[in-house]
Order: structure tokens, then C-alpha cells, then sequence
């Protein structure tokens, strides 16, 4: 089973029982006592013990072909470990580049009813990053690049630096599906959850929407993402649950 598991996607199960294991505070998933890997062949630790629950969970509900993508907690997991505990560094610059250019800091010049709805969803958020973040972040109309403070990206990047392997996971789809590092990071820090912040982070579109009326195939691909976003809160959710009780 060492790097069988997860490398061979087609297979059927081959197990009776999923089980949570533990050593040395960390915690994994064996398949009638042989554990599960990475498909890089790692070998699947995860931080918390609700996490390990989750991903045996979905591998006691696999029937038959195994279907990764019924197994997103497998799949987040698998990447903290391969591609974010492999490049830490890359992808920490990775999210903090949203706070160079946040989509919350370029507004419309116009008309006046999209300006103003976005001053009073995205203003309070700007003011939050500030206040409790210590992101001191400018703001301009139009589409034209403004320079943020060495300062603040500095911040961004060390907010990140603060975070586990598997937070990082997180945070990364919480951040490029929002198109905002503020709301990435706001639904990461507590402000506000998915659910909320999701219709925030596509004001233009459904401003758009409210105007010529909904694109079929875009309003699917938007509620694909909010799934996927919603997923990254419970994910970040998991990875921090058994340090918060």
C-alpha cells in the first residue's frame, strides 16, 4: 500500500475499515492497518484528529471505483503536504501578492449606484484590515496599478508566515477565489463567513447581472467556486479545530 493509495485513483477498494491513527500528536488514516500516503507518497499526517475523522470518513464512503473528487478533505490534505510543505516560501508570496493589488482597493468611477454599493460592502472590510489585520491599504477608481505600502505587503506576507502548512492550503483558495487577500484573510480571522463574504467578493457581477440579466454558464462556474470556497473555510475549520477546544 505505500503510495498505492492515493496514486491509484482507478482502483476499487480494496479495505474493510478506515481508521484514525495517532503518533507523536499527529494524526493519520489506515486502510486495514496500513496507512495512507500522498500520491507523491508522503505520509498523509494531518494536525488535528477531526481532520483524520473527516478524510477516514470519505474513504468509508467511497462504493466501488474510487472517485477523488467525492474526497475533498483527501484532496486539501494531500496538498498541504506535497505542494505547500514542498513550497512553503513560493506559495506564502503566492497569496500575499493579492494584497498587492486586492480587488477591494480598484472601484468604479462610475455609475453612481455601483460606486456606492461598492463603498458600503467593501469599505467596512478595508477599515477591519486596517484596525485589526495592521494592513494599511489604498484605495483608487479605476483600473490604474496603486503602489501599496512596503509596509503592508510585508505584513501580508508575515500574517502568512504564521500559519501551518494545512492553514496555508486554506487560505490559498480563500484568497484566489475571493480575488481579495482582505477577504481571505476576513473569512480566516472570524470576521465574516463564507456564506457572507462570497456575494461580497462578486458585487461587480451580480451588479451586472441586476442590469442585463444572469449568464447561465457563468452564474454555474460562480456557484462551482463557492463551493470550493465554502470547502476552504471548513477545511481551515479542521485544520485548527482540536487547537481551539
Amino acid at each position: 500500500m505505500e503510495g498505492r493509495v492515493m496514486s491509484e485513483w482507478a482502483a476499487k477498494r480494496f479495505w474493510a475499515e478506515a481508521r484514525v491513527t495517532e503518533a507523536e500528536g499527529r494524526f493519520g488514516v489506515a486502510l486495514d492497518g496500513r496507512a495512507v500516503r500522498t500520491p507523491a507518497k508522503a505520509p498523509l499526517q494531518m494536525p488535528t484528529q477531526a481532520m483524520a475523522e473527516a478524510v477516514a470518513a470519505e474513504w468509508d464512503a467511497q462504493d466501488g471505483t474510487i472517485d477523488p473528487m467525492s474526497m475533498p478533505v483527501t484532496r486539501s490534505a494531500n496538498a498541504a503536504v506535497d505542494k505547500v510543505g514542498a513550497l512553503r516560501a513560493e506559495v506564502i508570496e503566492m497569496i500575499a501578492a493579492y494584497a498587492e493589488a486586492d480587488m477591494l482597493c480598484y472601484r468604479a468611477e462610475r455609475p453612481e449606484s455601483l460606486v456606492a454599493r461598492q463603498a458600503e460592502a467593501w469599505d467596512p472590510y478595508i477599515a477591519w484590515a486596517r484596525e485589526a489585520l495592521g494592513l494599511d491599504l489604498q484605495t483608487t477608481a479605476g483600473l490604474i496599478h496603486v503602489d501599496q505600502p512596503a509596509g503592508t505587503l510585508q505584513r501580508a506576507s508575515d500574517l502568512l508566515a504564521q500559519e501551518s502548512d494545512f492553514a496555508l492550503a486554506a487560505l490559498h483558495d480563500l484568497v484566489s477565489l475571493s480575488g481579495s487577500f482582505v477577504l481571505g484573510l476576513a473569512v480566516a480571522r472570524g470576521r465574516a463567513g463564507a456564506k457572507e463574504i462570497w456575494p461580497v467578493s462578486r458585487l461587480d457581477e451580480l451588479w451586472q447581472a441586476e442590469q442585463w440579466g444572469a449568464d447561465e454558464e457563468a452564474e454555474s462556474l460562480a456557484a462551482t467556486k463557492a463551493e470550493a470556497f465554502a470547502h476552504a473555510e471548513r477545511f481551515l475549520a479542521l485544520a485548527r479545530r482540536d487547537d481551539a477546544g
